[in-house]
């Protein structure tokens, strides 16, 4: 009887969870079976490993070959498991020795030829591979994902033959090196050509310096969608920090490609017919959702009020908490999810509400049934509300261009320096994320701001979430001017984006 095995990873979020595999050659009737909780695509390894070996002009042998994945109650999911299982059981044929084998783990899909196919997940299985000491066998298009890990010898062969002719000294592989780590230039539309419209240029400005949410309300074609589309030029590139828990996520979706880092932040827009578990992240294997996919970035709403009212309501908790949990029978998984939630609405349905002339019949009443289909609750979230009105093809005509992309994200970059100064290396990465402690020690609001904000609380009658949320958003203002404190004027422009003017229900 002969037993190998070789290390591999599940996935629970973005963590690497250890999986041990282990190929046992014992006397029977000629069989091979898998064991350990696995789906159907583990199951179906055995046919591509029995191809692989195949094309390498091996048998299997005339032995009962059993395959168990340890620990065998975790749930296996997913073709990464191919390579592996193949190695193992190389191993345990003594194709390939077994101290070879002793210092790696594996990940990879076979070819049924015994090409080694990308897989998801390269990412977080070498950042787990390097914690427990390991060397990592990956895909070769995948190699400098893995060497992002710095630590432990990554061998990503094209095939097979390659990686059995490197353990047995006949060729050797070159390490794969990650790219460099570079923040890409934006090259997206600038903000100069949207004609007009300077109170959502302002709030867009406002929005991208405190990492705010952001609600703009008006008529179609009034340049809702073409205002958030300039927003990412906005933002500064990611630290390298947050560069690489993003990195994470997306190479959890498959998403990662090249081998680079994602080093600007990531603007999501799905249609208004996504689905609950498309929003937050489920399925039956409990991929990320786009809420997690825009971790450190923007996720882009528009139509809102069209998007299926559960899946609206299951963003409320991920706002407040910077993650997504995905709660199963069986399994309860984890996923960053700290985005910048910009929306777009019509004031109505037919969506010329108050427009003389071209309203439907049924105004007003369509705009209050419309604004219905959002929650108080959620609303409340939205740092900023602003009406975006169309503006005129007369004016539209003569309307100089505005101000460059580059002058805006020039001011964010320095308000975003100063948060950064105020807060540290290890506090809140902008205003929007700062809470408790933190906001009291920071905001520094002068007393005729204090007086204005206690009368305006009553008259508004904001929650306790809307009073932080105005402090956070006037720190914000104070900091795109350079002020050490907030005065007056920064609370009271605080105070306009608070007000639902284009909505029934206040928040």
């Amino acid at each position: 009887m002969s037993l190998a095995r070789l290390a591999t990873f599940a996935f629970a979020g973005i963590q690497a969870v250890p999986v041990e595999v282990q190929v046992q050659l014992a006397p029977g009737l000629p069989s091979f079976q898998v064991v350990g909780l696995a789906d159907k695509a583990v199951a179906e390894s055995r046919e591509r490993v029995r191809a692989a070996l195949t094309g390498l002009g091996l048998a299997l042998p005339a032995k009962r070959v059993l395959v168990n994945l340890a620990p065998a109650d975790l749930a296996k999911e997913g073709s990464h498991y191919d390579l592996p299982i193949a190695l193992a059981l190389l191993s345990a044929m003594e194709v390939i020795p077994r101290e070879c084998l002793s210092g790696f783990a594996a990940l990879g899909e076979l070819s049924l030829d015994g090409s080694i196919l990308p897989v998801a997940g390269v990412l977080p299985a070498a950042l787990g591979a390097s914690t427990a000491g390991l060397g990592l066998i990956c895909p070769a298009a995948q190699g400098a994902e893995a060497a992002w890990a710095g630590r432990g010898e990554v061998l990503a062969p094209a095939d097979l033959p390659a990686l059995l002719n490197h353990f047995r000294g006949v060729q050797v592989m070159t390490p794969p090196a990650p790219p460099p780590l570079q923040a890409e230039d934006w090259r997206g539309p600038c903000l100069s050509e949207v004609k007009g419209q300077e109170t959502a240029k302002r709030a867009l400005e406002i929005a991208a310096a405190g990492g705010h949410n952001l609600l703009m309300i008006g008529p179609p074609g009034a340049g809702k969608s073409m205002l958030a589309a300039r927003l990412p030029g906005l933002l500064p590139p990611l630290t390298p920090a947050e560069a690489l828990e993003l990195s994470m996520v997306h190479s959890i979706a498959g998403l990662l490609r090249d081998g680079r880092l994602l080093t600007r932040p990531p603007f999501r827009e799905p249609h208004h017919s996504a689905s609950q578990a498309a929003l937050i992240g489920g399925g039956g294997r409990a991929r990320p959702g786009e809420i997690s996919l825009a971790h450190n970035g923007v996720l882009f709403l528009d139509e809102w009020p069209e998007f299926p009212r559960p899946a609206l309501e299951a963003l409320r908790q991920p706002m407040e908490t910077g993650r997504a949990v995905i709660a199963r029978a069986n399994a309860h998984v984890t996923y960053p999810a700290r985005f910048q939630c910009i929306a777009a609405m019509n004031p109505c349905r037919c969506g010329h509400l108050g427009q003389t002339g071209r309203e439907c019949g049924r105004a007003p009443r369509c705009g209050e049934e419309y604004s219905d289909r959002l929650s108080g609750p959620l609303l409340d979230r939205m740092d900023i509300t602003v009406e975006v009105q169309a503006v005129p093809p007369s004016e539209l005509a003569r309307a100089p261009s505005g101000e460059a992309t580059s002058r805006i994200a020039a001011r964010v970059r320095a308000a975003r320096e100063r948060q950064r100064q105020r807060y540290g290396e290890d506090g809140p990465r902008h205003n929007a994320a700062a809470d408790g402690p933190i906001l009291e020690a920071t905001a520094r609001l002068d007393e005729a701001a204090r007086q204005l904000l206690e009368q305006a609380a009553d008259r508004l009658a904001l929650s306790a979430r809307g009073f932080v949320r105005t402090i956070r958003l006037s720190r914000t203002i104070a900091d795109l001017e350079g002020a050490e404190g907030v005065s007056r004027s920064h609370l009271a422009e605080a105070l306009s984006y608070r007000g639902r003017r284009g909505l029934r229900r206040a928040a």
